[in-house]
């Protein structure tokens, strides 16, 4: 039976290769031109910085799957490598979201704005510390998100940002694991380490959508003006579209449905995200459209002014004296900044770069925040109890010690 899987997948090899390179060209050609629009219009950093971002998703995931389809000896690479950016750019969509409300502040001034509003609390009522508490409980997240205020900013952002960084060290494991040949890709077997990785980021991926989702729910409104449902569609579509995509072929192999070869399930992936990239690649070029941003003039930051001046000489007679009159014309241009394509990769690259980090570290203090102060609480609970008994067997001693000199007092007593 393997034998026959086997020569099926060869006969079926070179043909996907082609076709699946043909889809996949289409995507990268379409990405890169719509990418090279958005860095010549660069006029808007805070927010295309996120778009290219999420644009460049659509090559990197083509490349990657046609290159393991061609070559299976790189799919973990690959896989690895695709993951890697996958959370990036789930990250990167949540940023561009923030962008488009007018940053951090904005948005958390628009979510405690929002929360008093639904709530119909004045603003002596909000002051109210249990009132507050009250209405910014964790369970409020889950039935009234918009009643946590700036919280909800909070958990939105730690929600993409933990998804991101165990996306990574998934990867990097599912790597480890390969090598020693315990990884299992694919394989439901409680001795390969697949099962396991599969549970840890399904929690965290839907743990990052739902966060997500919230955080759209509280400002559609406000995100109407950049049509963001279809962006949020279109971008879901290929994050958990692929990976529920191969958890499905993992198990339709593992009972039995397809194949159960490694081989067949990598490259049925492969060539399936080659012809899903392709289709990515024409939908961002209307959703992700560089259009809106060809004449946009940001309101702040630094812009070059230039002054083009052109001169024109005119001779003409006027009776039997030639006379001559200048003609000059001004043109006044304002580049918004960052207008080259140097500019505007070294903006995404150093600027992009240094806020993902910055946000890393939140996540992280605040992921090790509550622990240090669990186990600080350990500590003093360890500490009182035995300071206590401490206390206790030094009190016993010293009654002790009063009993035996009342005896020795009596005794002397008797004695004389």
């Amino acid at each position: 039976m393997a034998t026959g899987y086997e020569d099926t997948y060869r006969d079926l090899h070179q043909p996907a290769v082609v076709i699946g390179g043909c889809f996949a060209i289409v995507a990268v050609l379409l990405s890169i031109y719509l990418i090279f629009q958005h860095l010549k219009s660069y006029t808007n950093p805070a927010e295309q910085k996120w778009i290219v971002a999420v644009i460049f998703m659509v090559p990197v995931y083509a490349t990657q799957s046609i290159l393991s389809l061609w070559n299976p000896r790189m799919s973990v690479a690959c896989d690895i490598l695709r993951n890697c950016y996958e959370a990036f750019a789930f990250y990167s969509f949540g940023s561009y979201l923030v962008a488009c409300l007018g940053g951090e502040r904005s948005v958390i001034e628009l979510l405690e704005n929002e929360s008093q509003r639904q709530l119909g609390i004045t603003l002596l009522e909000w002051k109210n510390e249990n009132q507050a508490l009250q209405s910014r409980s964790f369970t409020s997240f889950f039935f009234r998100p918009y009643a946590i205020g700036r919280d909800l900013f909070t958990i939105e952002r730690f929600g993409l940002v933990q998804y991101m960084i165990l996306k990574t060290l998934c990867a990097f494991l599912a790597f480890l694991l390969e090598l020693f040949g315990v990884f299992g890709d694919g394989e439901f077997k409680w001795y390969y380490g697949y099962p396991y990785i599969a549970v840890v980021l399904n929690f965290s991926q839907t743990w990052a959508l739902y966060c997500l989702v919230q955080f759209y729910n509280v400002t559609h409104e406000q995100l109407k003006p950049i049509k963001p449902l279809a962006k949020f569609i279109s971008f879901k579509a290929i994050v958990f579209a692929t990976w529920w995509q191969g958890l499905g072929i993992a198990l339709l192999c593992a009972f039995g449905v397809l194949p159960n070869v490694k081989k067949f399930r990598t490259g049925l992936q492969d060539f399936l995200i080659c012809v899903e990239m392709a289709i990515a690649a024409v939908a961002h070029i209307y959703v992700f459209s560089a259009e809106p941003y060809f004449c946009f003039i940001p309101v702040s930051g630094h812009r070059r002014v230039s002054t083009e001046t052109t001169k024109a000489e005119m001779k003409f007679e006027e009776g039997e004296r030639e006379k001559s009159a200048v003609f000059e014309k001004r043109e006044t241009q304002v580049a918004a900044p960052g207008t080259s394509v140097s500019e505007s990769v070294q903006d995404i690259v150093l600027e992009g770069g240094h806020r993902v980090v910055k946000d890393v570290v939140l996540t992280l203090n605040q992921a090790i925040g509550p622990v240090e102060k669990g186990v600080t609480k350990i500590q003093e609970k360890i500490h009182r109890r035995f300071v206590g008994s401490k206390g206790k067997g030094a009190s016993e001693l010293e009654v002790e010690e009063c009993a035996e000199e009342n005896l020795t007092g009596e005794r002397s007593r008797v004695e004389f």
